[in-house]
This record gives C-alpha cells, sequence and structure tokens, in this order.
C-alpha cells in the first residue's frame, strides 16, 4: 500500500500485511530459525538474491518484513530495516554507513545512551562527533569539516522538547555532502515526516511509540533503498535482530498509533498549561504551548505537540524526587510512549552518565522532571502531580 494512496489511520492498519497459504485475516507470526528449499537450485538462487523469499531469520523473517512494510508506508519511505532496540538501530545507520576517519555533527541534546555510543564506543573506532546546538543551524554549519558525513538530531529532543530546523539542517547537510538522520521517536510519522522535510534518514526505537503500550523492545532504520542496503548488510552480518514476536506485537500497536498520538497529545497539552500555572514550577517545556521557544517551528513541522511534557522545578533535585516520590499513580520509570503516564528525572536517570558539564551544556538542570503523558484521565494525572507539587 502506497503512502500517497491512502491516510495514515488505514496504512496503520493495513499496510504490510501478507498472507499465507491460510489467509490469515490477522498477521501471521513466524516463530522459526529457518525456512526449508525446494532444491539446491532455490537455496543457492534465495542466497546470491536472485530470488526473492526467506532465507535465515536473523535477517529474514515475514513477520518483520511486514513490519518493516508497515512503518515503511507510514514514514513514506523507500525502504524500512528493523532492529532489536532503537539504540542497535542508530549503531548500524553508523557501521552501515560510514568508517573509520569520518565525522558525525550530532545535537547536543540527545539521548544519553546515544551520547555514549558516538563518543565513547564510535569514538575508540576512529568515528568522530562534534556536538551542536539543536536550535541554531549556523552551529551545524561552522562545525562541517571535509570528512563529515552525517548530521544527527532528535526532533523533538530528549527530554527538554527542543524542536530542530529539519529543513533548514537537511539544507546544510546536502551542501556538505553529508545525510541527515533525524530520530523521529517523540513524534512518529503519525504528527511528523522528517523525508518530506528534507531528511535523508529516520531512525526509530519502536519500544515507544510504535508499540505503544510499553511490551517490547525495537528499533528501525528508513530511507532510501540505496542508503538502506548498507544498513541491511549490517545487519544480516552482525545480527542486532528484531524477533518476529517483537515485530508482530510492533505490528498490532501501529494499527492504532494516529488514534493514540492524537490522545496523547491532546492530554499533554491540558497537563502543560496546568503546570504552567503551579507556582513550584520555574518553566514547562512543551511544543504545543505558545510560551515554548520553537512553538511556531514545531507547529509547522509537527501535526500536534506530542505527548512529551518536561518541567523545572524551583526547588532542585530535592523538589524533583519529592515531587516524583509523593506520586501514586504515575509509574517511575525512563520509558516513554506507553498507554500508561511515566515520570523521571533524566540527571539522574537517563542522562546520568554525561558529565555534568554535558548536562549543564544541553541544559538539563538538577529540577528537571519529565512526563510521558499517557491516555490516563488527565484530572487523575494532574491530581497525582498536586500530591507531590505540595510535598
Amino acid at each position: 500500500m502506497s503512502h500517497d494512496e491512502y491516510d495514515i489511520e488505514t496504512l496503520g492498519v493495513r499496510a504490510g500485511t501478507v498472507r499465507s497459504q491460510f489467509n490469515e485475516h490477522s498477521e501471521a507470526l513466524f516463530l522459526t530459525s529457518s525456512f526449508v528449499f525446494k532444491n539446491a537450485a532455490e537455496a543457492a538462487a534465495r542466497f546470491k538474491g536472485e530470488q526473492p523469499g526467506p532465507i535465515y531469520a536473523r535477517f529474514t523473517n515475514p513477520t518483520v518484513q511486514m513490519m518493516e512494510a508497515r512503518l515503511a508506508a507510514l514514514e513514506g519511505a523507500e525502504r524500512c530495516v528493523a532492529f532489536s532496540s532503537g539504540m542497535a538501530a542508530i549503531l548500524a545507520t553508523v557501521m552501515g554507513l560510514m568508517k573509520a576517519g569520518e565525522h558525525v555533527v550530532a545535537s547536543r541534546s540527545i539521548f544519553g545512551s546515544t551520547v555514549q555510543l558516538f563518543s565513547n564506543i564510535l569514538g575508540r573506532f576512529g568515528v568522530e562527533t562534534t556536538y551542536v546546538s539543536p536550535t541554531d543551524p549556523a552551529e551545524w554549519r561552522a562545525a562541517v569539516k571535509p570528512n563529515t558525513k552525517l548530521f544527527f538530531v532528535e526532533s523533538p529532543s530528549n527530554p527538554l522538547t527542543e524542536v530542530s530546523d529539519i529543513r533548514a539542517l537537511a539544507d546544510i547537510a546536502h551542501e556538505a555532502g553529508a545525510w541527515l538522520a533525524v530520530d523521529n521517536c517523540f513524534c512518529s510519522p503519525a504528527l511528523q515526516k522528517p523525508l518530506e522535510l528534507g531528511a535523508d534518514i529516520i531512525i526509530h526505537s519502536a519500544t515507544k511509540y510504535l508499540d505503544g503500550q510499553g511490551r517490547v523492545l525495537g528499533g528501525a532504520v528508513l530511507g532510501s533503498q540505496a542508503l538502506m542496503e548498507g544498513v541491511y548488510t549490517f545487519l544480516r552480518t552482525a545480527g542486532p535482530t528484531l524477533s518476529a514476536f517483537n515485530a508482530w506485537v510492533i505490528l498490532k500497536g501501529m494499527e492504532t498509533l494516529a488514534l493514540r498520538m492524537e490522545a496523547h497529545s491532546r492530554n499533554a497539552l491540558a497537563l502543560a498549561q496546568w503546570l504552567e500555572a503551579q507556582p513550584q514550577v520555574a518553566r514547562v517545556l512543551y511544543p504545543g504551548l505558545p510560551s515554548h521557544p520553537q512553538h511556531k517551528l514545531a507547529m509547522a513541522q509537527q501535526k500536534t505537540g506530542g505527548g512529551i511534557v518536561a518541567f523545572e522545578l524551583k526547588g532542585g533535585q530535592a523538589a524533583a524526587w519529592k515531587l516524583i516520590d509523593a506520586t501514586k499513580l504515575l509509574s517511575i520509570t525512563a520509558n516513554l510512549g506507553d498507554t500508561k503516564s511515566t515520570i523521571t528525572h533524566p540527571a539522574s536517570t537517563t542522562h546520568s552518565r554525561m558529565t555534568a558539564e554535558q548536562r549543564a551544556a544541553a541544559g538539563i538542570g538538577d529540577g528537571l522532571v519529565r512526563i510521558a503523558v499517557g491516555l490516563e484521565s488527565v484530572a487523575d494525572i494532574q491530581a497525582d502531580l498536586q500530591r507531590g507539587l505540595a510535598a
């Protein structure tokens, strides 16, 4: 099913489905490590790529391929390659497309584990990374070197919901002969289409909104056929494989993606507006609020503000921890994209492996709290937070 033929609600339910000889209505779950060939010639043709069809579940599984086809349709991409997690997807992007001696320009406002991957792991293998402001395109242009091959950005960012000008960054990257990769985890294709804005690569932690219920891990990289061939080759050889079961769960999650993102965004906006009125709160960061520094850009790039709300408490870490510990409804966990609202203190959890200097440069203060707003009653979420604010 083509992305320009049907609306996203329809694609989420129907795209990618391939029926077996039993003609099942729900997508089949193929729990097998290998596949049998009719004869030696067919086996040889499959391994050479001369004949389509599954070979070995490390890199060809029909359930995983249905998940890839559905997500590609949602994002408007030529091809999707699925992985065991979002971090595996980021690793595969670099390992599949770059080599030692090449350079990455990355936003300094990205997930803490992504910083560790670029700086501490990939750096040991000769891939250099320069970190710049997510909101100042001039810094990206100034950071370009002759060996720059990749721009990497989260928009909105984790956890501050900073919004980058994707089209401007794409133009700068292309002038430098580099690719722009956008982590679209916070918005999902229901709210934002980075390829339409000029990006070359989309990366997902499918663990988040694509699954949507906190059940399984998964990741994905999307882009043109040509670019994804290198990413797929890394998957085939190195094997950071998405399991068939996890792919099936994510397939089911994508059926309700558009509905859920609309509800997440509605709840998040109401909560952000309420938080702005609380005297204990120094500032609220939510792209759907007019007070957000990139509100106008966000509303031009995104359908809504999304489901993530960050806010700074006046009392620093002590106030943040008291708020978190006093809640009874919200789940104290670092995951996001769940139907259940989650609350976390980024400085001591998701971004704790960054140095204090790195956190300060990224704007992650000790009083910062991040809420991934779920699908509960907003009044109940507010009442739970009010208990914590009173503490």
